[in-house]
């Protein structure tokens, strides 16, 4: 042992995390593109799916993306007509997001990726592994 193990990427865990990632979103790649959305933009609608209306900076917190990647994002898919935008009626410095029945229709579309995705075991995880691989996660971003 030297002291440049701890600089060895075979020492890190932020590494393999990376390129995890990086991996699982090149899987999902060819199955959003049927859909028309980037990986980003797909986890931002599973979000509005899933709450129907919300405020930008709520799902911002969600998504854990700061204003400078969330407006980009927002202003695209309010352009492919999934979604609109309006002021909030008692603070109209706040946004609201609100799916639109296009948006309501592409879940519908949507659904086959996560099938596809564990048919084609692009995770080779067990369920029960699955599972606890996502509480260690969650419990990495607190």
């Amino acid at each position: 042992m030297d002291k440049y193990d701890s600089l060895r990427l075979k020492n890190q865990l932020c590494f393999p995390l990376y390129v995890a990632s990086k991996e699982l979103i090149r899987r999902y790649k060819p199955h959003l593109e049927k859909l028309g959305l980037t990986y980003t933009q797909y986890i931002t609608m599973m979000a509005i799916w899933e709450y129907k209306k919300l405020k930008v900076t709520d799902l911002g917190k969600l998504l854990y993306l700061d204003t400078g990647t969330i407006s980009p994002l927002i202003r695209k898919l309010k352009e492919k007509g999934y979604i609109t935008l309006s002021r909030d009626s008692v603070d109209e410095r706040v946004q609201i997001i609100e799916i639109t029945e296009k948006g309501l229709n592409l879940q519908d579309e949507a659904l086959f990726v996560p099938y596809e995705m564990a048919k084609n075991k692009c995770v080779s995880l067990t369920i029960e592994e699955a599972i606890e691989f996502r509480k260690l996660l969650d419990k990495i971003i607190g």
